[in-house]
């Protein structure tokens, strides 16, 4: 099966079904020396888990990890990173009804097509439980982020037709409620909204968005891979995607250049907060920091990214996911043997994706932005003959 890899030089492999006897991934590229131990990785785990709340699956899964190689005496060693999550709590018979019929809005009718074979085991490689690997990838990523000082922060900017309010944007608030909101009174709205689907035996959407702050100017290439490029692929392949924007998105398209462009401007102390140093708030604004050779910029319709390279404000990106399919609602479809049938999904299933997928949609970019810094460190002269030369060895 081929496209089971992410990366350039930080690559990930991740392996398992959700029905099998665990997940992983292989982290290969990661610098000798990271601090790295399991409490790193399991703190990511825990906010993708399942059971956490109603709004989530009721399957009961520790996702507890285990680091099999890659780290000695608490340190990378420069060497692949092998990480193993164990299925604990798999129903398998829950699916035994289904086994020859294809749910509507799943991959079950594309994966026949493609292998002739599918797992019908709560979809196998094209399960949500695929995402272990991701996380768990992800968090070594953030971490080798975090010495650098950048961060990268997601939260559920809307659930259906409920949208968070920036004018109420509270960063903290995102980790106290249910639904990942960053505005309380939205979230309130949202949850009362998600028991009214469930009470009618139906799913919801959303919208993610991720914010990436510290990032420096200069990173991306400038052609195929460039960065909002690989960030625009890294979110789509997580499953449930259905579209990507960076910055203003679509509304650059409503937009006049006059009312589009981010305009430029000399800072007065190139990397003061007043002038534009890297924010460090988390959340939505105005980004202009970029504190290289006292240039900011005045708004961020671009998302941080400009001709491929990141501009040195803060990157934003939102991801859409679509609702849930898989509903006790009865809907139409047919088997394989070509008979058209009916179905009603039961089992345990997640009354909207967009929750669990929070820190999917954080480590994917974490994972892309890491992925692309290293990438990047040949792209100049000047600085390999200063490390070259500086070091000697």
């Amino acid at each position: 099966m081929a496209g089971s890899a992410w990366g350039t030089l930080l690559t990930m492999t991740t392996w398992g079904e959700s029905h099998g006897k665990g997940l992983g991934v292989v982290v290969d590229g990661c610098p000798a020396g990271l601090e790295l131990c399991e409490a790193d990785i399991q703190r990511y785990l825990d906010r993708r888990k399942p059971g956490q709340s109603r709004f989530a699956t009721q399957r009961r899964e520790g996702d507890q990890v285990e680091i099999l190689s890659g780290v000695f005496e608490g340190r990378t060693t420069g060497t692949p990173i092998s990480l193993i999550v164990r299925n604990t709590d798999q129903r398998s018979r829950d699916y035994s009804q289904i086994m020859d019929i294809y749910r509507p809005g799943h991959a079950d009718y594309t994966f026949d097509k493609k292998y002739g074979f599918r797992d019908y085991r709560g979809g196998g490689r094209s399960s949500g439980r695929e995402t272990v690997g991701r996380v768990a990838a992800g968090a070594v990523a953030a971490k080798l982020l975090e010495s650098l000082g950048i961060t990268v922060t997601a939260y559920t900017r809307s659930i259906g037709r409920i949208q968070i309010d920036y004018n109420r944007f509270d960063a903290a608030e995102a980790g106290r409620n249910r639904v990942c909101m960053p505005d309380r009174e939205a979230a309130l709205k949202a949850e009362a909204y998600l028991e009214e689907l469930m009470e009618q035996k139906d799913s919801a959407g959303g919208v993610i968005e991720c914010v990436v702050n510290g990032l420096p100017a200069g990173v991306g290439e400038p052609v195929f891979e460039k960065l909002d490029a690989r960030l625009a692929h890294a979110i789509m392949s997580i499953g449930a995607v259905k579209g990507v924007e960076i910055g203003d998105g679509f509304r650059a398209a409503e937009s006049a250049g006059s009312e589009n462009n981010d305009g430029f401007r000399a800072a007065e102390r190139a990397g003061s907060e007043k002038d534009g140093g890297f924010r460090k708030t988390e959340g939505i604004g105005s980004g202009t920091g970029n504190g290289s050779r006292g240039v900011v910029k005045t708004s961020n319709h671009s998302g941080g990214i400009l001709g491929g390279i990141s501009d040195g404000s803060q990157i934003v990106l939102r991801a859409a996911f679509k609702p849930t399919p898989s509903i006790a609602q009865p809907q139409q479809t047919v088997n394989r043997q070509g008979e058209n049938v009916e179905i009603s999904i039961s089992g345990r299933h997640d009354p909207i994706i967009v929750l669990r997928a929070v820190v999917v949609v954080e480590a994917m970019t974490a994972f892309t932005v890491a992925d692309m810094l290293l990438t990047g460190m040949s792209s100049r002269l000047d600085r390999i003959q200063a490390f070259w030369g500086r070091s000697g060895s």
